[in-house]
């Protein structure tokens, strides 16, 4: 597979904005499509893509393409890369091989490149959507409409659906337990009860103010942590500026 993200400027959620990209994963031998648009690019929503296209699939890649992008590679000197844990981790739990391109040699994934100026051009440009929760669905209903019932490049009869039919049993199967893409950092509040994350604060219980504490995310839950206990559950906001609170704590 080859894997990039595409930058498509901003959207606004509620009273702020957020940057909106597409993460794009495309099969190389039958060119078989997922993409997804996202309200960042962090290394969470980019693991995030990667158990979703997996699942869409079917089965994972042997191995996966990608530029020399911070979320694959820490450091790299030559041939010598130093990978990030968490991609590692990914890796080793769906037993693909992460294989960075070399350096500023993006035309060696050219399929993911032009599926990406596909999505820019042909699906996006002058669509209309409310949400990211509106355009994502109408890009999935797009790939398979579109892009899956196109021919194969260079062949003049197959489509990409029957080449991905074919490729489909040679995936490698997915694992027994779905990888969980969450996000993980140590967290204490100020002198209030609440914990600021990604631009929101969010309501704690008073007795732990300014004790360390344990913020886990994903895109649509935050949760927080005294130890292994959790003490607060919040839907995640992806507005700005916004406090979000547990009726149980102000009331304490």
């Amino acid at each position: 597979a080859q894997v990039d993200w595409g930058s498509f400027g901003k959207i606004r959620v509620g009273r702020g904005e957020r940057f909106l990209s597409c993460f794009v994963m495309v099969l190389a031998y039958s060119r078989a499509t997922f993409a997804r648009f996202t309200l960042d690019q962090t290394l969470e929503s980019f693991v995030r893509c990667h158990v979703e296209a997996f699942e869409r699939f079917g089965g994972v890649p042997r191995a996966v393409l990608y530029d020399n992008l911070k979320s694959v590679v820490l450091e790299r000197q030559g041939d010598l890369i130093r990978f990030h844990p968490r991609i590692l981790e990914l890796a080793g739990h769906y037993h693909f091989a992460p294989t960075p391109v070399g350096i500023a040699r993006g035309n060696e994934k050219p399929r993911v490149e032009r599926r990406i100026r596909d999505v820019r051009d042909s699906f996006f440009a002058a669509r209309s959507f409310s949400s990211i929760a509106d355009l994502n669905p109408q890009l999935d209903d797009w790939i398979e409409r579109v892009v899956h019932a196109r021919l194969v490049p260079g062949e003049d009869a197959r489509t990409v659906r029957a080449a991905f039919d074919e490729e489909k049993p040679r995936l490698l199967p997915l694992p027994e337990h779905r990888f969980d893409p969450f996000y993980a950092q140590p967290i204490a509040s100020g002198k209030t009860p609440y914990v600021r994350f990604d631009r929101n604060d969010y309501s704690i219980p008073h007795m732990l103010v300014r004790k360390p504490l344990t913020l886990v995310a994903s895109d649509t839950i935050v949760r927080i942590l005294d130890g292994d206990v959790e003490v607060a559950r919040h839907e995640r906001s992806w507005d700005t500026r916004q406090q979000i609170e547990d009726e149980s704590h102000l009331a304490a």
